[in-house]
């Protein structure tokens, strides 16, 4: 396992700070881009809020494999006079789904219909910002302010976005001459996020729900990576400098990586579905508070690794895992937890998926942990290391 993590998984933390910094600053010059082209957006349209936020593996320390690809959001500005109002969506979408209405400080008038028109939808008789025509909007005014972009950048990179339908729009940078020691071609998720203050926002949801049944485009999901973030190093201070809890996430990725090559279609998807990496990185938050920290000391990273196997497998096995964050009041008081978190509707992220389905998904896992030492071998070699789809 040591030997797996430090040839397969662990990414160089030379290159990796070269390509977040690259990243960091081809983003500030798209988005400082963007903000100048709607300076003046007038009261009845979205604009960028100017700053940007880096989430995900890469800035959490857990990142696999290679550091090629990034997720940031980009928070939008609503009209000075309109405020989102976030409500569960109960029976209109997937367990921990959102809608957002929006109040009008003065209330409704004339003046707010164009906005209404042009980034609303109606759904249950009420006018709700549609995460589909709030995406469409994003991914065509970034387009149009790219071309600055590649005129200011063009010495040191190229650049070029690309959209798929329902989809955040991705970035791809390529590094030019020696400006980047590490010449890897990345790919930037930019993801457009409402603020909700305490450091919450709202994202699309994708246009298609978990059993491939077409999704409102007033659905939206909660994005608390800064909790996570917080929380993660908490849990750093706490934890011996040693500590492996990071270690075994990216070692249980990599193995659900490996054995989803040799797993045929429809279950490989449903395999990557079910143990996504927010659903193992969850289970991981939830082994850690549950005993003591001194326990994930280096040197029994084999035994945490296999609590962490066989947590899994029971959640699976009992068709339960609860969200971290929405709904937890169980959460240590360092960690403070914004209000609209601490009353949300606790979400189980097993929900939309069948019984049979998790339970082979725990037979295979407990398959895996087993023959880990064989998986390794048999995967291991250079055809393999192609790009894993992130679920």
């Amino acid at each position: 396992l040591e030997r797996f993590h430090a040839r397969q998984l662990r990414v160089s933390p030379h290159v990796l700070g070269h390509s977040k910094a690259h990243v960091g600053r081809v983003v500030a010059e798209l988005v400082r881009a963007a903000k100048a082209q709607g300076l003046q957006p007038g009261p009845l349209a979205l604009s960028l809020r100017g700053d940007f936020v880096r989430i995900g593996s890469a800035y959490e320390q857990h990142k696999v494999r290679s550091p090629d690809c990034f997720d940031i959001l980009v928070p939008l500005r609503l009209p000075p006079h309109l405020e989102p109002q976030p409500r569960c969506a109960d029976g209109l979408g997937p367990c921990g789904a959102f809608v957002c209405g929006l109040r009008a400080r003065d209330g409704w008038t004339r003046r707010c219909r164009p906005f209404a028109e042009g980034f609303c939808v109606e759904l249950q008789g009420r006018s709700h910002l549609s995460s589909g025509l709030v995406l469409r909007w994003f991914q065509g005014h970034l387009q149009r302010c790219l071309g600055a972009v590649r005129y200011r950048l063009q010495e040191r990179c190229r650049v070029s976005l690309s959209a798929c339908p329902g989809q955040p729009p991705t970035l791809h940078i390529l590094p030019c001459s020696d400006y980047v020691c590490c010449h890897i071609s990345m790919a930037v998720r930019l993801i457009p996020a409402i603020p909700l203050g305490d450091a919450l926002y709202l994202t699309a949801l994708p246009p298609e729900g978990p059993h491939g049944s077409p999704a409102p485009e007033a659905l939206w999901g909660l994005n608390a990576s800064r909790q996570e973030q917080r929380l993660l190093g908490w849990l750093k201070e706490q934890a011996p400098a040693a500590s492996c809890h990071l270690k075994c996430l990216q070692i249980l990725k990599g193995l659900r990586d490996l054995r989803g090559h040799g797993l045929e279609e429809p279950f490989c998807s449903q395999w990557g579905r079910v143990l996504s990496s927010y659903v193992l990185k969850t289970a991981l938050f939830s082994l850690l508070l549950q005993g003591p920290l001194e326990a994930w000391d280096e040197q029994f990273l084999v035994e945490r690794l296999e609590d962490l196997v066989l947590y899994l497998r029971d959640c699976l096995r009992k068709q339960v895992l609860m969200d971290f964050f929405l709904g937890n009041t169980g959460l240590p008081e360092a960690v403070a937890l914004p209000r609209f978190l601490k009353e949300a509707a606790p979400v189980n992220l097993l929900s939309a998926f069948d019984g049979p389905t998790l339970d082979l998904v725990a037979f295979q896992l407990i398959s895996t942990w087993v023959q880990a030492p064989h998986i390794i071998r048999m995967y291991s070699s250079p055809r393999y290391w192609r790009p894993v789809p992130a679920p």
